[in-house]
Formats: structure tokens, sequence, C-alpha cells
């Protein structure tokens, strides 16, 4: 991916992120404790599902990374200065604007380099210079 494709499949992005933070949530509340007997069909049906979304970003050629379902990570693969890295993207934030190393994970994320932002447009009503992170 170049930082303008990954922020073009976004808006798909984004929907999935947001389903599969739903699921993940009910999921990890159902799992947190004693389980009652009719939650645990339940708790198959969310992983079925979470299985469905996962799949679906696969499709996109994305991967979702966040297995608490706080953030809402996602990595996109891409190469800067022709290295392999993951473009990697928040579901709080308006656009990709940052990268880390397979290696580093979300804990190493760097911005893009600007030349490489050129062609990415701002959302709409966005002032910021750059995401929180």
């Amino acid at each position: 991916f170049t930082p303008a494709q990954a922020n073009a499949t976004l808006p798909l992005v984004r929907r999935i992120v947001s389903d599969i933070l739903q699921r993940g949530r009910e999921l990890r509340h159902l799992t947190e404790g004693p389980m009652a007997a009719t939650a645990h069909a339940r708790v198959g049906a969310l992983q079925a599902e979470l299985a469905g979304l996962f799949e679906e970003l696969e499709q996109i050629g994305c991967s979702y990374k966040d297995w608490g379902f706080d953030l809402g990570l996602v990595d996109f693969p891409a190469e800067i200065d022709g290295r392999a890295v993951l473009l990697c993207w928040r579901s709080d934030e308006p656009r990709v604007e940052w990268y880390h190393s397979p290696e580093a994970g979300f804990a190493g994320r760097r911005p893009i380099p600007t030349p490489l932002l050129a062609d990415v447009p701002r959302p709409e009503g966005s002032g910021e210079t750059s995401p929180p992170g």
C-alpha cells in the first residue's frame, strides 16, 4: 500500500473495525468471570462473526492487531525507502499517517515522511497537522 491507497480504504476499514470493536468488547464482557450456560452459544457466534470480519480486512490487504479490542489497530503492508514496513492506523485517527517496522509494532510508530503524504487528502473539517499518537 501507499499512504494514499491505505487512506482510500478507510471508509470500508472503519466500518469493519467498528463491528470488530463492538463484537470484541461484547465477547470480552461475556468471558470475564463465570459464564452462564446461555452465554456459551453467544460466545461461539461472536467468535465466528469476528473471524469473518478479520477475513474481510485480509481480503482488503490489511490486518487487525488489537486483540484487547480497545484501540482498533490496523496494519497495511508497505515499503518506505526500500524497507518493508507497516502503515499503522488506529480507529480514532482521521487518516493513515503513521508506520512502524514489522518488529517494532505499535510502540515503534513514527510519522510517515511528509513527501509520501502529499497525495493524501485531509478529511473535511480537519485542522490537524498530525493525529494524536
